[in-house]
């Protein structure tokens, strides 16, 4: 349960290698303002809980926001993301609130994608630190949408890194097609097998996206001792 917060997030995951800064704004599948709301789900069917995805465009670029809450008992989850990124979906900054069990987490991340380098700020106290990005770096939450512009556009990005808290290395493959049900509803979606390794520790997850234009996210599926938990698309 731990990891539940992380890989939401990281659900999302996802950095498009040697990307260059584009002039012109990138067309991307999703639309301003939409809102993606999920179940956690135990391995035994029970809900534990729900997460919200919401993503709003401004002049400057784009605003994500990724809200999880999940319990069991004597323990509980509440994690906050925010992230801004400009047009290009090359990150500005990532905001990060978290609560897993008795454990508090509030931390700062801001990218200068000029100097290809992100500052990571412990608010409240803790320390500043500085890493080396590649170029359109990327936070996990800025990621995931970078991954359903790719997908629109009939591309699986290759190898690379993401920033989340420290520097992730991400590899994304193609497994296959299958039908889902997701709200009582067949649907036929393309399923992603997402590996991710850190300096700490590595992850491995599946991601069933829609064939619909947004590409969007209907199923994840994430390996614990447990079992298999999963978030399901709501609405």
């Amino acid at each position: 349960m731990r990891n539940i917060g992380w890989v939401c997030a990281a659900t999302a995951l996802w950095l498009t290698a040697g990307q260059v800064f584009a002039e012109q704004p990138q067309a991307v599948p999703f639309k301003n303002g939409e809102v993606l709301r999920y179940e956690v789900v135990w391995p035994t069917g029970l809900s534990l809980g729900e997460a919200e995805f919401r993503a709003t465009s401004s002049q400057e670029g784009w605003k994500f926001r990724a809200e999880l809450s999940a319990s069991l008992p004597n323990f509980e989850v509440l994690d906050e993301y925010a992230a801004e990124a400009d047009h290009s979906l090359c990150s500005q900054e990532l905001k990060k609130d978290s609560l897993h069990g008795s454990k508090q987490a509030h931390e700062k991340v801001t990218f200068d994608q000029k100097a290809r380098t992100a500052t990571r700020e412990s608010v409240g106290g803790g320390g500043v630190s500085e890493m080396t990005v590649p170029p359109c770096a990327r936070d996990a939450l800025t990621a995931l949408y970078a991954l359903r512009s790719d997908l629109a556009a009939g591309r699986i990005p290759p190898p690379d890194d993401l920033v989340f808290g420290a520097l992730y290395g991400v590899v994304i493959t193609y497994a296959e097609t299958r039908v889902v049900e997701i709200a009582g509803e067949r649907r036929e979606a393309d399923r992603l097998l997402v590996d991710i390794s850190g300096p700490e520790a590595s992850h491995n997850f599946e991601i069933f996206f829609g064939k619909d234009a947004a590409r969007t996210p209907l199923l994840v599926k994430v390996p614990f001792n447990l079992g298999v938990f999963s978030l399901k698309l709501v609405e």
